[in-house]
This record gives C-alpha cells, structure tokens and sequence, in this order.
C-alpha cells in the first residue's frame, strides 16, 4: 500500500479511500498501485465481508491524470494510452468480481474514468452536492474503465448516449432519479450513512450476496434459460450452506440470524 490509497479496519468491512486530494483522486500510477494493492489486502482478509470505497477531500475521482502519461512523445508523436488501460481495466474487473458487496460513497466530482469506477461497485450513494461527468468527449476520447458497459445498463441507452456524446453534468439527485446510483444523501451525512449500510451488508450472508453478484453480473449476457440453469447452481449451493441453515433456524425461532458469511 502507498499513501495514494489507504484502507481503515472497521469489524467486518474495510474502508478504502482514494487519498490524492490535491488532484482530485485523479488516476495516477501510484493510483493505481494503491488500488491494486488495497484489493490484494482485502482479497486476502478472511474477516472483511464488505468495502466501502470514497474519496478523500473534495472530490471522488477525477478521471485519468491529464500529465506525462498523455502527453506527445518529445518527437510530437500521439503516446499510445493503451497500456493506461491495460493497467486500469483489471482493477474495474477485479473490484467488480470481489465475492463481497462494494459500496461507494462519492462525496464530490466523479468524472471520467471516476465515475467508471464508482458505477462498478454494487451500491452508490452520493452527496447532494456530488456530480457525475461522463468528460471524455471534452478532450476528444471515448468512454474507458467500463463507462460504456456500465452506463447504459443502469440509465438506458437514450441518457447514456446523451451523457456522453454531450458530456454534462449530472447531479446526484438526478442520478438518483435515472437509477444509475443508489440514493443521494446530505454531504454531512454521507459516509454515516454510508458506514450504516457497510456494516448492516458485513453481518449479512456474504457467500450468498457473492452469488446475487454473478448472478446479475450474467443476466446481461444470458438468454432466460441459461440464468434459470445458473439460479439452480447457484441456489443449490447456497441452500447446503450453513448461512441458510442458520437463516431458516432463527426464522423459525423468531430471532435474528447470526450469519458466518463463508457460506
């Protein structure tokens, strides 16, 4: 881990937080060292059941750091961004595929490639005051870091072809309305609320919330007789789990389940 990205210890979950403030959170190599090394920390942490990602200072992330990485070659030759994304795309893939929830709480600017990232995670709150910018267009490029992916499924294709071909603001209650993020909350209140929802998901049946993660991760790919035959998979296996043993125990107790998240 480096200082470009720290991660805090709560029981259950971990807060990873992007801590580049007097550059937005912009995406950095440092970036996305910190990133790769918070996920192989939180991969490997047998008592973390959830992550919470945020933003340290006023914004979430910026998008891609527009500095050496991108400028011509000393030749005026175009640099090749490619290997940029190459460095990123397994990051979105991996924080994506984390058999955990991911909650993002976006306290300022999310745009470009930030707000990519904020939208791979599985629940999105946003202060008020918070803005999605789908910026590429205003510097010539194209969306990266899954923006294509992930915003028309969230938002339908008519917004998501107008917030990128028009590159404007979206505030967090609109993007509430839209669906593309969970709820929009007071700036004060954010990582409070946050943290609630963090910590009510830790306590819940981890191994489970992975597989409603696949799930839904195939749905936009499968016809329905192929996620039907995953919905068996994967219930057949939750329902031999001590988590649904323990669930259907404490409903027939009338208690509240005390759930191992292992499955």
């Amino acid at each position: 881990m480096n200082d470009a990205v720290l991660i805090a210890s709560r029981p259950g979950y971990r807060i990873v937080t992007l801590n580049r403030p007097e550059k937005l959170n912009a995406f950095s190599p440092a970036l996305h060292a910190g990133m790769v090394a918070a996920l192989d920390t939180i991969e490997a942490d047998a008592d973390c059941r959830a992550v919470l990602l945020t933003g340290a200072g006023r914004a979430f992330c910026s998008g891609q750091e527009l500095g050496e990485e991108v400028l011509p070659e000393p030749d005026g030759t175009p640099r090749d961004i490619g290997p940029i994304l190459d460095r990123w795309h397994p990051v979105i893939l991996r924080l994506r595929a984390l058999a955990m929830p991911v909650v993002c709480a976006v306290n300022g600017v999310a745009a470009g490639a930030g707000a990519s990232l904020a939208l791979a995670c599985d629940i999105v709150l946003a202060a008020r005051t918070a803005r999605f910018i789908q910026s590429f267009v205003k510097i010539g490029l194209v969306p990266d870091c899954g923006g294509s992916f992930f915003l028309p499924r969230l938002i339908g294709d008519a917004r998501a072809r107008a917030a990128f071909m028009l590159g404007e603001p979206v505030g967090a209650e609109q993007a509430a309305a839209w669906g593309m993020i969970h709820r929009a909350v007071d700036p004060a209140e954010l990582m409070a609320e946050a943290e609630r929802l963090v910590s009510h998901l830790a306590v819940q049946p981890t191994a489970a919330l992975a597989a409603i993660k696949r799930q839904l991760d195939a749905a936009a790919a499968n016809d329905l007789a192929s996620q039907l035959d995953l919905e068996r998979e994967l219930q057949r296996k939750a329902g031999s789990s001590a988590d649904f043993l323990e669930g259907v125990a404490a409903f027939q107790a009338k208690r509240q389940p005390v759930f191992s998240g292992r499955g």
